[in-house]
């Protein structure tokens, strides 16, 4: 008999609600469908608002976090129709939300998502696990990267060592040693499409640079590099997490007024390609006995960005986790139904040699459809 959950997520880049469909009746998850839906405009502008300070933030917080429930549901009930599912028949929603901010340092830490599961459980008649993130702060933890958890469920081998990559809006990297004795480390290395979409579609209209093509009509700026590459996230120690509080459109032009030469707008891109791909082979490469590297997320795509990338890798072999069976884009919202489903078999959602919490944990909040 099929154990079905479902697995809502949107991420910094907040490209689309991602939905996959999965059934964990068997020893290896099995992705029934995976599809992804596309914000609708307006509510869109009114997320990347509400993602930097400004007048009635409360009121327009609590308006976009019912619309973003309504959105999610009605993901959902398409999917179920795409692959003639009922309601009935699957067991909890795993709703990531949207993360409008992402503050987890010092006593009074947080990280807040928007997207109401109330709202989702009433539209789709599907009990609800949702709010995965504060209970790992509460324990001190950074609240991010989840997904190494999920990483270790099913991408982990006892005969070598592995780092799954995944690039959203924000890079996170978890290592996965063959070694057991070894802790499972993962964090965010930093900037991964967030930058680059804001940047193209500030300069072509577009929502993202296809395959890289622009940025790979650029030449890499050395100086404007350097300048990115000495924000002080780089050199903080793990467990850490970042978003675009940090790195954002502002920051990126303060850096470029401060170069004392003009530079045009593809090498732009081409410069920020090369730091996401030093900031994450800087790290993997400082993993001794890493010998697989696995992507998933939109970078994936990114042909430019995965050239760049195995250029930067010094041992290990780079592949992406159709590989291992997983669609790359697919990764995070699974991670998501299978939080769903750990919560409800009361298993540990957090790795605290990742996230820096006290304790493992069992993650998210309950929220009936009845």
């Amino acid at each position: 008999m099929s154990e079905l959950y479902l697995g809502l997520m949107s991420g910094t880049s907040m490209d689309g609600i991602d939905a996959a469909l999965v059934d964990f009746s068997n020893t290896t998850p099995q992705l029934i469908d995976f599809q992804t839906y596309k914000y609708p405009p307006h509510l869109l502008e009114q997320l990347h608002q509400l993602c930097q300070s400004s007048d009635n933030e409360i009121v327009h917080m609590g308006e976009a976090d019912r619309i973003v429930g309504r959105v999610f549901a009605q993901a959902v009930n398409k999917l179920l129709e795409h692959n003639n599912i009922l309601p009935s028949q699957v067991r909890a929603i795993g709703s990531h939300g949207q993360t409008i901010r992402h503050h987890p340092s010092g006593a009074q830490g947080f990280s807040l998502q928007i997207g109401d599961p109330n709202t989702i459980a009433v539209l789709t008649g599907i009990d609800v696990i949702a709010d995965f993130r504060r209970k790992d702060v509460a324990l001190g933890g950074q609240g991010a990267p989840l997904t190494p958890a999920f990483h270790q469920a099913v991408f982990s081998d006892h005969h070598q060592s592995r780092v799954v990559l995944n690039i959203g809006g924000i890079a996170n990297i978890t290592y996965l040693p063959a070694d057991k004795n070894k802790p499972i480390l993962g964090f965010d290395t930093g900037p991964g499409n967030t930058l680059l979409d804001v940047w193209c579609k500030t300069h072509t209209g577009k929502a993202f640079d296809e395959k890289g093509a622009w940025a790979a009509g650029g030449v890499v700026d050395p100086m404007l590099l350097k300048g990115l590459l000495s924000h002080p996230y780089f050199a903080e120690t793990a467990p850490k997490s970042t978003g675009r509080e940090a790195f954002n459109l502002n920051w990126l032009q303060q850096q470029i007024a401060t170069l004392p030469h003009v530079i045009d707008e593809h090498s732009v891109q081409a410069t920020l390609v090369m730091l996401t791909c030093h900031s994450i082979a800087r790290q993997v490469n400082l993993l001794e006995d890493v010998q697989q590297l696995y992507v998933c997320g939109g970078g994936a795509q990114n042909d430019f960005m995965m050239e760049c990338l195995e250029n930067e890798l010094f041992d290990c072999e780079l592949f992406n986790t159709d590989e291992l069976g997983i669609h790359p884009d697919a990764v995070e919202a699974m991670a998501f139904a299978w939080f769903a489903y750990a919560h409800q078999h009361k298993l540990a959602g957090n790795i605290p040699s990742v996230t820096g919490a006290r304790r493992g944990a069992v993650l998210g909040a309950a929220f009936p459809a009845l």
